[in-house]
């Protein structure tokens, strides 16, 4: 086993607040509250893996209450907070759990993804530690395929015989075999490194065997868990799906790769430190939690809801949850939760749950200058996106201030009339400009595409008048 470094649990780098904020400037426009609450919240949990153990384990994290309507940046600020931070993250909606005994999704399975992802990232990460030394091993299999048998016939020959030791210097004809077989081993060995084999083909055997530590059927788990654990029953007991393939070389290699990375891994270690990540750093971002949430006196369906509320609670709370790799405390876990609570108020919520998420930030709507910058300034912004989709065809695009000024209002007058869908807005709108230019790019290579203004509500102008054709078209 190849020695390797321990993914680490801290952030990569060690940033104070104002230094988060900044970096979460660079992908999100405007919402400076929500920023500094979540900020605060990742320095803490930074600060707290800092403490002495019996200090460490009586601080609890102070889970996130996000009140905003769609598309206003809830979900991005919670998927980049997690990058930073190098935490496992996964996002769920409320609506898809329901309380035991219900169909639905089985809320502990939260707890169970969040674990797969962990303990993908740690894979990952490991794997690319291995990667270089990786290469070497590689190669020796890919010359095995290209020359069969080479590489035994070099073994056999090399080894000293009684005939050998009594000849009169002269090469035998085993020897004379082994150079070569050896000869072309190398000469094969310089072609592949320089690239002049990466389309021949070879025949290669690809095993689809699960690498799990080990199984989960558990009481009460739900339909999905258990089909998962069928399908690592029946792996375990007919020892893998072998397939042979025909392909290049080119993909052997990346075959073979996969393979070896996979075997130089220790799923054991890998599955140890996924665990201590979640729980120390694990992000769960919770969406849609106003759905759920029941509005005066409970009946019917509401029973349902609150039922799900509380199916919920212990694992914000804190509780054990049984995964294929190992039970996982949920005490330490980060929740994030979000909704637009139009309809319901936070309020409405059961005390319970209301009292696990102190930090509450309200989200502002997003008006014509907000849309302006998002179109503009964010890291791989809007404009940014579409231009280099286009780029690829050979087609630039000139966007003038005024054709942005001119969407940016759009956006902002369709929201208030119909809908408010935030930021998505800006994705119907663009497509709907650059509809006639994606569609026809082929014919305009090479050339440069003015969008101004008069460009924008030639396209739009319709659409817009119609209050009713925007509800459905914008």
């Amino acid at each position: 086993m190849a020695e390797l470094q321990t993914p680490s649990l801290t952030p990569k780098q060690d940033l104070t607040p104002k230094q988060i904020v900044e970096r979460l400037d660079q992908y999100i426009i405007g919402q400076n509250k929500a920023k500094r609450a979540v900020a605060v919240a990742l320095r803490n949990r930074t600060r707290r893996l800092k403490l002495p153990e019996e200090i460490r384990d009586e601080v609890a994290p102070k889970n996130i209450l996000m009140i905003g309507p769609t598309g206003v940046g809830k979900t991005e600020i919670a998927r980049r907070l997690a990058k930073l931070c190098n935490a496992p993250f996964l996002k769920v909606e409320a609506t898809k759990y329901t309380e035991v005994g219900y169909v639905g999704r089985d809320v502990e399975s939260m707890v169970r993804d969040l674990m797969a992802v962990g303990y993908k990232d740690v894979k990952a990460e490991m794997e690319e530690q291995l990667r270089e030394k990786s290469v070497s091993i590689v190669e020796e299999k890919l010359l095995d395929l290209l020359l069969p048998g080479s590489r035994k016939e070099a073994k056999k020959s090399s080894a000293p015989s009684d005939a050998a030791l009594i000849t009169d210097g002269t090469a035998s004809p085993s020897d004379t075999a082994s150079d070569s077989s050896e000869s072309t081993r190398e000469k094969f060995r310089a072609m592949l490194r320089d690239g002049k084999l990466e389309d021949r083909e070879v025949e290669v055997t690809v095993n689809r065997q699960q690498n799990v530590p080990n199984m989960e059927i558990i009481a009460g788990g739900s339909l999905d868990d258990l089909q998962s654990s069928m399908q690592n029953l029946a792996g375990m007991l007919t020892g893998g799906r072998h397939k042979r393939r025909t392909v290049s070389v080119r993909e052997a290699r990346r075959i073979i790769t996969e393979e070896t990375l996979d075997s130089m891994v220790d799923a054991d270690k890998v599955a140890d430190i996924a665990k201590e990540r979640v729980e120390q750093s694990g992000i769960i971002f919770i969406d849609e939690i106003d759905k759920i949430a029941v509005h005066g006196e409970s009946h019917g369906q509401d029973v349902s809801r609150e039922g799900v509320q509380r199916d919920i609670l212990p694992i914000v709370e804190g509780s054990n949850v049984n995964t294929k790799f190992g039970v996982v405390n949920t005490t330490h876990i980060l929740f994030i939760a979000a909704g637009a609570f139009s309809v319901a108020a936070p309020s409405d919520l059961i005390p319970e749950l209301q009292g696990r998420f102190p930090l509450r930030v309200e989200l502002d709507s997003l008006h014509k200058e907000d849309f302006k910058r998002i179109l503009k300034e964010p890291k791989n912004s809007l404009l940014m996106q579409y231009s280099a989709l286009l780029e690829t065809e050979g087609v630039s695009l000139e966007i003038t201030e005024e054709a942005i000024d001119r969407m940016s209002f759009i956006a902002e007058d369709v929201n208030a009339r119909a809908e408010n869908i935030g930021a998505r807005r800006l994705h119907t709108i663009m497509e709907k400009v650059l509809d006639e230019i994606n569609f026809e790019a082929d014919e305009h290579k090479g050339e440069t595409i003015k969008i101004d203004a008069e460009y924008v509500d030639k396209k739009l102008s319709d659409v817009v008048q119609d209050q009713d054709l925007s509800r459905y078209i914008l």
